[in-house]
């Protein structure tokens, strides 16, 4: 797993050793962060957030493409460890909060949120809701879901712009409106 563009380009990345982790497939993020470039242009300064972030590989390539901010959501006592060693291997200054994505503090709003949640029935829905009560997403700002193929995820109070399937993976892109 490695660092796709941006400063950090090819920089290799550590996956945590444990089994309850699911790193986002180079391909995926390929897709993902093209989405992304498409309709955000830059990630110059973005504040974003990186919900269930495993190694940290969608936050750690926001910040290679010039993110200002990055906070990190993980439960995993192996996964920190791991976003650890990649921060510290990336010289990447970020914030590590460990506690469940489903259940966030309250804080300032962040440009765009990454959400890969383990893929079962509803985890998607679940993360937009606790992402939209917890006040966590900025107007204007974007939340990236990676669920499984099949899943659907409902919108909620956030504009759908789209979806696209890769591999088993589904990518949505919902955005929140603008005022």
């Amino acid at each position: 797993m490695r660092i796709i563009a941006g400063t950090w380009r090819g920089r290799p990345l550590v996956a945590p050793p444990s089994l309850s982790t699911r790193p986002t497939a180079d391909r995926t993020r390929e897709t993902l962060f093209s989405m992304l470039v498409s309709r955000l242009g830059s990630f110059e300064e973005l504040r974003v957030a990186d919900l269930f972030a495993g190694s940290g590989a969608l936050a750690f390539e926001a910040l290679s493409r010039g993110a200002g901010h990055a906070t990190l959501v993980e439960t995993d006592s192996a996964a920190r460890k791991a976003i650890e060693a990649n921060a510290a291997k990336l010289g990447a200054a970020i914030e590590l909060l460990s506690g469940s994505a489903l259940r966030l503090p309250a804080r300032a709003p962040f440009d765009l949120i990454f959400a890969d949640p383990p893929y079962a029935a509803g985890s998607g829905d679940a993360v937009r809701e606790a992402v939209e009560k917890a006040g966590w997403l900025a107007p204007g700002g974007w939340l990236a879901l990676e669920t499984e193929r099949r899943e659907v995820v409902t919108p909620g109070g956030l504009d759908l712009d789209t979806e696209r399937e890769t591999g088993r993976a589904r990518i949505t892109l919902l955005r929140r409106p603008a005022a």
